[in-house]
């Protein structure tokens, strides 16, 4: 999976539980409710401050570095 800033999130953590840390890490502490698993990277990044391409990048590593 290649996460992009318009990656809905509940995709992101169907695909892979274990990066709900980087939501937790920007303060994104509401995984379990509907509305923010419906969410894009971009919607949440902005409605907690945070800088969306920064996030997408750290999850992209992260997945790729579970292949190697």
């Amino acid at each position: 999976m290649v996460v992009t800033k318009q990656t809905v999130i509940g995709d992101i953590l169907d695909y892979d539980v274990e990066t709900a840390q980087f939501f937790f890490a920007i303060g994104m502490h509401c995984l379990g409710c509907p509305s923010s698993r419906g969410e894009s990277i971009e919607a949440a990044c902005m409605v907690h401050g945070t800088d969306a391409d920064a996030l997408v990048e750290k999850i992209n590593e992260f997945l790729a570095s579970k292949k190697a």
